[in-house]
């Protein structure tokens, strides 16, 4: 079931068929440099439950992104329930296969997910949680008009908060 689409974005519930492309990230030391380490199959698998229990508990999660006129699974992308210095927070997560670096999808991807939070929730800001060295994911942040708010400690490091709040949405 499509959630959202973009120019040349498909934006899906994620499924336990998509396993293996998921893979291609968590597999991926590269990719997952700036998270606590790779993951496996069975730890993909868990990942898949962790994020449909969001959707049947929060109505939101990781959806999986597909390019429009082929299918092809680019990433995952989409609204994720946190908890920041004891509050709630909804966070724009985002991943992409390597192969799919550089060329947009990201900052496509996480504005429609921007603008369907603050279309489909009552959310007064959203966040995204981000290492500070990573660059890349800081430019995508800062395009969809965020800016760092603070940091907390995730995985043993400090993450930085970035936030845009309804109001100040471009």
């Amino acid at each position: 079931m499509n959630i959202l689409e973009t120019e040349r974005l498909r934006l899906r519930k994620m499924t336990m068929d998509d396993a293996e492309n998921l893979l291609k990230i968590f597999s991926d030391p590269i990719a997952m440099s700036f998270y606590p380490g790779t993951k496996t199959f069975d730890e993909t698998m868990k990942w898949i439950k962790w994020t449909q229990s969001n959707y049947d508990q929060f109505g939101i999660g990781l959806w999986i992104v597909e390019r429009k006129n082929d299918g092809v699974f680019v990433g995952q992308c989409g609204l994720v329930p946190q908890e920041v210095n004891g509050q709630p927070e909804i966070e724009i997560g985002y991943l992409f296969a390597r192969d799919y670096w550089g060329q947009g999808f990201a900052t496509e991807a996480a504005k429609g997910c921007r603008d369907w939070g603050f279309k489909h929730l009552d959310s007064p800001r959203l966040i995204s949680l981000i290492d500070p060295s990573n660059a890349p994911s800081v430019r995508v942040a800062q395009r969809l008009g965020m800016k760092l708010s603070g940091s907390i400690k995730k995985w043993n490091k400090s993450i930085d908060v970035y936030a845009i709040s309804r109001d100040r949405k471009v």
